[in-house]
């Protein structure tokens, strides 16, 4: 009876041992024929009866852990409660989010936003802020069925993270679920551990790689977007002959020449060409903070020669507002208080998190030195068309810009937080990165987000502005046109 006993036991390892080779992360499709006007992109999504492109939102949400995730709630909940009248109807704020782009813990809040809308606010905390995501990544990977998988060399634990995700927060969604509830459009940032850049979800992406994204897994992408390295794995995607009758993007021909070498166009064409070259065979992502933790670059691309830049174009686009969740910490310097060396742990936290912080800065700079250029175009263009009325009388004039754009970019972070009575910034600072809050700090993180808004004094500008244009009043002396910038 013995020997039956173990021989059983045996085949049972073998079996397992067999079954372990056969685990292999799921693949994304491939595309055989290309359609410029469909997939996962932002013109193909509907804006509904509540969003008007005269005001145009975009929310970028930064990434941290749950801290990270429970501030861009605490900002999605104020937007909700804001009332504001657009072209003489009322609507909430948050109806009028255009896009948002994220990273990491923030991907989580804008992808279940942009996947159940306002369910966020019925059971997100539930779901997600205050769960220990951590402890069931934990037993996940040591469940003796997991182990085995893990053997094989084509499944890791940023799968199984996976899977947690799409089991019991996103509930097995895909990007054709975010396509069918239209707009905020929503982009999740990831990092090409091959070619050192930003990867974005989005079918411009996918196109270039001969693939589908509609059929892929929301759950994967906030996978691959919040893959922080050393404790996961990177998430893996093929990269196929693109698809009979692709076309690159109209920005993208002639932008890798020589004289475009200083520009923003070369910089995204030489993205691009990544995946255009089908000898990378495959996409390798980690954490999307490794190469933009605040998720401005892809508002920046849409402002240079995307979606945005089409409707400000058109004259669409009246009012431009982009509100940045910045979730950083900023521990003060204890290293430097000790003579011994910090240890390979800490050196190896340091490497991953300080060019993310150092990135972000530079990131909101670039937001607001973009919209800066604007503003006084605007101001030298009417300077000129004055003074040529005034010299030349009834002269031809230039073609103007098709619509005077008042732009805002509003930075929250928990620096501020010192700024509001009864608040202290070093608590929300001192946060860890993780994906374990007990509840009493994500109740914190949610309560100051609004706090943190309301006290922006370029939110305060666009209200008062908008509150003057609703009641057909002039515009407040105290906020003209690229006040939404800077001080």
């Amino acid at each position: 009876m013995k020997r039956y006993v173990i021989a059983a036991a045996v085949v049972a390892v073998v079996l397992a041992v067999a079954f372990a080779g056969c685990s292999h992360y799921t693949v994304n499709e491939r595309n055989p024929d290309f359609d410029a006007e469909s997939g996962y992109r932002f013109d193909a999504l509907d804006a509904g009866p509540d969003n008007s492109d005269s005001l145009f939102i975009c929310l970028m949400f930064s990434g941290g852990g749950t801290r990270a995730a429970a501030l861009s709630y605490g900002i999605m909940e104020a937007l909700r409660d804001t009332v504001i009248r657009v072209d003489g109807r009322e609507r909430r704020l948050l109806d009028e989010v255009d896009c948002i782009s994220s990273v990491s813990g923030g991907s989580f809040t804008a992808a279940y936003y942009g996947l159940f809308r306002d369910r966020l606010f019925e059971d997100f905390r539930e779901q997600f802020l205050e769960r220990d995501i951590q402890g069931r990544l934990a037993r996940r990977l040591f469940n003796p069925v997991n182990l085995f998988r893990l053997a094989s060399p084509y499944f890791s634990r940023i799968d199984l993270a996976a899977e947690l995700y799409d089991r019991d927060i996103f509930d097995g969604a895909g990007f054709d679920d975010l396509e069918s509830g239209g707009r905020p459009f929503v982009i999740l940032n990831a990092t090409n551990l091959g070619a050192d850049r930003r990867f974005e979800f989005t079918q411009e992406y996918f196109d270039a790689m001969g693939s589908r994204l509609d059929s892929y897994q929301v759950a994967r992408a906030v996978a691959a977007s919040s893959a922080f390295p050393f404790l996961l794995t990177p998430v893996s995607l093929e990269n196929y002959p693109v698809a009979d009758g692709y076309r690159e993007p109209w920005w993208y021909k002639n932008a890798l020449e020589p004289e475009s070498w200083i520009t923003q166009r070369y910089n995204a064409a030489k993205n691009l060409s990544v995946y255009l070259d089908k000898e990378n065979s495959h996409v390798h992502l980690m954490d999307g903070g490794l190469s933009d933790n605040i998720g401005a670059r892809a508002v920046l691309d849409a402002f240079d020669r995307g979606f945005i830049r089409t409707r400000i174009n058109r004259g669409e686009i009246k009012r431009l507002v982009l509100i940045v969740v910045n979730a950083r910490t900023g521990g003060g310097d204890t290293l430097s208080l000790s003579e011994k060396p910090p240890g390979l742990i800490t050196v190896a936290a340091k490497t991953a998190t300080v060019a993310m912080d150092n990135y972000s800065y530079d990131s909101v700079a670039g937001l607001r030195e973009a919209l800066y250029e604007r503003v006084q175009a605007q101001k030298d263009e009417q300077a000129c068309l004055d003074l040529l009325e005034k010299q030349c009388p009834g002269s031809v004039t230039p073609v103007p810009f098709a619509a005077e754009v008042d732009p805002y970019v509003i930075e929250i972070n928990f620096e501020a937080a010192g700024q509001i009575p009864g608040e202290d910034s070093r608590y929300y600072l001192d946060l860890p990165t993780s994906f374990k809050l007990n509840e009493e700090q994500v109740e914190k993180l949610v309560s100051v987000g609004p706090k943190l808004l309301k006290a922006s004094p370029r939110y305060r500008c666009l209200f008062k502005v908008l509150e003057a244009e609703a009641e057909g009043l002039p515009r407040p002396e105290e906020c003209p046109v690229g006040a939404g910038i800077y001080p």
